[in-house]
């Protein structure tokens, strides 16, 4: 199955799944822009936006090895950000940065290392530090 997201002022606001058949030109090769036509087609909607995205892609990295593809897998509510060809989710807290490999958000001080690993750490805005949940 391929994932395509319904775009409008650059925010996503729907994710569907196409049977790959579709996606297939004359030759046998899947191509973005006849699922993009299909799905202008299925919702009567010509003027709509699609973007392709794939479940397989987390922060610029393919889960099975392939390549990866708009940075993430949309989601609804995320952003789609043209100029990185990229699919960026709501940012977590005020004070996180968009990491610009992964376009993923990043805590402004990195995840507690631990040496005991039961111990779950939560981000608090208001102090901008992580805190022991279980201690």
């Amino acid at each position: 199955m391929a994932s395509f997201a319904k775009i409008e002022n650059n925010i996503v606001i729907t994710v569907v799944s196409v049977v790959n058949e579709v996606l297939k030109d004359s030759n046998g090769i899947e191509q973005e822009a006849i699922g993009i036509d299909f799905l202008k087609t299925l919702y009567n909607e010509p003027n709509a936006i699609w973007k392709q995205t794939s479940y397989n892609t987390i922060g610029g990295v393919h889960s099975l090895g392939g390549t990866p593809f708009r940075k993430n897998h949309a989601g609804i509510g995320y952003t789609y950000d043209e100029t990185r060809d990229a699919f960026i989710p709501p940012k977590t807290y005020n004070s996180w940065i968009l990491n610009e490999d992964t376009c993923n958000w990043n805590a402004p001080i990195a995840y507690p290392v631990d040496s005991n690993i039961n111990n779950i750490y939560k981000w608090n805005e208001e102090i901008l530090n992580w805190e022991l949940m279980n201690g």
